[in-house]
């Protein structure tokens, strides 16, 4: 499909862009004119300019947001998304300390760093439009999973909060921020995960009133949209792009 220039002439900053709404998100903005960089733990992702970081760590944040302010010359949109949902994350009565702790890591800390090292170039940027700051969080945010993911519903939940305290300090300094609130998506991140566990998959899927997963395509449409110009009056936002999830009443299994 053809993009009709919406991002052209910007430089967007994609975390866990190796695969699934990442990469997905890459290519919808490249398709609109924007210039992208991509940041996983290898350099094994589509963009302009791929960087290979830990977005846990707070020096490597840094240093590959100035890699791509140098290479670039600006940075409009920071598209924080990279995140993770292991195995050993469960009911609260199971899930260790350290589980907890390294999901927080990854989910939580990094997008504070990117925000804390990333927002500084965006108001380098002129104009009242300076730039987009998304932030994937989830539909966990806002309501409780019926699987439970005790430290990653956490730190989804520490995301959207985050997003919203952010968009309200920056509105009038030019800068939006907006948590993107994605339904289960068919990524290899959840085939992993319910892939020893039908059962479990069969419990989220019956919530969802469109009675599928979504495809990685139709969030990275949503992150698009936070990104653009469309959205210029949207800030401090719950983007949620569920399927109606949330919307839905449903008795449990």
């Amino acid at each position: 499909m053809a993009g009709t220039g919406r991002l052209a002439g910007r430089v967007c900053f994609v975390t866990g862009a190796g695969g699934g709404i990442g990469a997905a998100t890459v290519e919808a903005f490249a398709r609109e004119g924007a210039k992208v960089a991509s940041v996983d733990l290898t350099t094994d992702a589509p963009g302009d300019l791929v960087l290979a970081a830990d977005v846990a760590d707070e020096q490597q944040v840094s240093d590959a947001l100035r890699q791509v302010r140098d290479h670039f010359g600006r940075i409009d949109v920071l598209f924080n998304n990279a995140g993770i949902s292991p195995n050993d994350d469960g009911s609260v009565l199971e899930t260790t300390l350290d589980a907890w702790e390294r999901v927080q890591q990854v989910n939580l800390r990094s997008v504070f760093l990117c925000c804390k090292h990333g927002i500084p170039h965006l108001l380098d940027n002129d104009g009242p439009n300076r730039g987009s700051v998304i932030n994937t969080a989830s539909f966990v945010a806002v309501m409780g999973a019926a699987t439970s993911q005790i430290s990653y519903t956490a730190s989804k939940g520490g995301v959207l909060a985050l997003s919203r305290e952010l968009g309200v300090e920056f509105a009038r300094r030019g800068v939006r921020v907006n948590a993107l609130c994605p339904g289960p998506v068919d990524t290899p991140l959840l085939q992993e995960l319910y892939a020893s566990d039908p059962e479990q998959a069969a419990r989220r899927l019956v919530h969802v009133p469109m009675g599928r997963f979504a495809r990685a395509e139709e969030i990275a449409s949503g992150a698009l949209f936070l990104a653009s110009d469309e959205s210029s009056f949207v800030t401090a936002s719950t983007f949620l792009v569920d399927g109606g999830l949330s919307g839905a009443y449903t008795t449990p299994l």
